[in-house]
This record gives structure tokens, sequence and C-alpha cells, in this order.
């Protein structure tokens, strides 16, 4: 038999799926403790002993979303790839969840008027992982600055595309192609990475130099 903590959890968790199925189905409109309480299976009031309104209901959604986006981002930093495609793919990650998702990911970038620091504290994780992975393309110092430059862009994707602004027919591309040249020109553009592409050029004509006997003294 469960106990009253375990009981208890298990009460906020099947708050929790029954409000994010009713989110993903028709938005934050669709919410409504009684509803969601209705769908969990449990009594009229149980809702309003685990969230005091509708509105701490969805905030507790968008922290466990960004709880799950920064597994999901420190994964992928995590991977034996190269940083530029590490980039892309973490960016990948957040048009993915529009395109699935696109309830939730509008609310996670909600400020929540009950507690407006929620979502912003939940998203830290996801961010410091985020950033750890830009900087591994352009150094530390300038991760804040190129990340905040990469994230916006994704971010407008993101929206563009659930907006319905964003299609191939009218723009002659995609997400994916949007996401790979703006990883592409931070790589251009930024000193540190040009430097390191100069250098592998300069290898690269020596070595085919040295094959060529122009290396070496007669």
């Amino acid at each position: 038999m469960a106990s009253r903590v375990e009981s208890a959890a298990q009460t906020r968790r099947a708050l929790l799926d029954a409000a994010a199925r009713l989110l993903d189905a028709g938005g934050p409109e669709a919410v409504t403790l009684r509803e969601v309480g209705t769908r969990a299976g449990v009594s009229r009031g149980a809702p309003y002993r685990h969230f005091a309104d509708k509105e701490g209901l969805l905030t507790a959604i968008v922290v466990e979303s960004w709880d799950r986006m920064a597994d999901a981002v420190k994964a992928i930093g995590a991977m034996d790839s190269a940083p530029a495609i590490r980039l892309q793919e973490v960016l990948m990650a957040f048009v993915e969840l529009s395109r699935e998702r696109p309830h939730l990911y509008q609310l996670m970038f909600v400020i929540s008027k009950s507690d407006p620091g929620a979502g912003t504290r939940a998203a830290l994780r996801a961010l410091d992982e985020f950033l750890s992975i830009v900087a591994a393309l352009v150094g530390e110092t300038d991760a804040p600055h190129y990340g905040a430059l990469l994230f916006s862009g994704a971010h407008g994707i993101a929206e563009l595309e659930i907006s319905g602004h964003l299609t191939e027919e009218k723009w002659r591309t995609t997400a994916e192609d949007l996401i790979a040249t703006l990883v592409a020109m931070t790589g251009d553009y930024h000193p540190a990475t040009r430097r390191r592409s100069a250098g592998s050029t300069k290898r690269r004509r020596r070595t085919t130099s040295d094959l060529n006997g122009d290396g070496f003294e007669g």
C-alpha cells in the first residue's frame, strides 16, 4: 500500500500528465483545474491541494519541460562530434520541440503572473549547457554573445514555423537549412574559428608541399 507521500506524488504526477495532454490538444485555454482533475481521475478538490490555481499548474509544467530540455542539451553536449555539429543538433532540438508540441514550446517562454521568475530560473540549467556547446566553437569569452545570437535566431525560426510564416514554398528554404547557415556563419565570422581554419589550411598546404618534395632540403 502506498504511503501518504507516495500517494500525493502519484496524484501530482497524474495531474501534470493530464494537464500536459490538455495543453497539447488545445493550448493553455483548454487547461482548467476541473478538467484536469476529471482526466486524472481524482476528486474535484484534489488539484487545489497541489496547485494554487491554473497558473501554478502551468508553471509546474514549464519547469518540468525546461528540466527535460536541460537533460537533452547535456546529452547532446556529451556527443563525440565536432562542436559545430553539436551546436546544430541542440538548436534543432528546440525547433523539433516547437514542431511536436507547439503550445508547450510557446508556454515555456511566457512569464508567469504568479511567479514571474519561475521560467527563467528553470531555463538556467538548459541555457548553461547550451552555452558550454557554444563555447566549444567560439570560446568561453564570446559564448554569451554568440549564444544569444544563435538562440534568438533558432527561437525566431521556431516561432515562424508555428505561425505558418516559414514555408519552403515561400522562402525556398527550411528550418534545418537556416539553422545550418546560422552555425556556419558563426564559425566563418568568429576570429578564433577563422584562425583555426586558417591554421588548418596552412598545415594542409605544407603537407602537400612536403609530399611534392618542396619541403625537403636537397
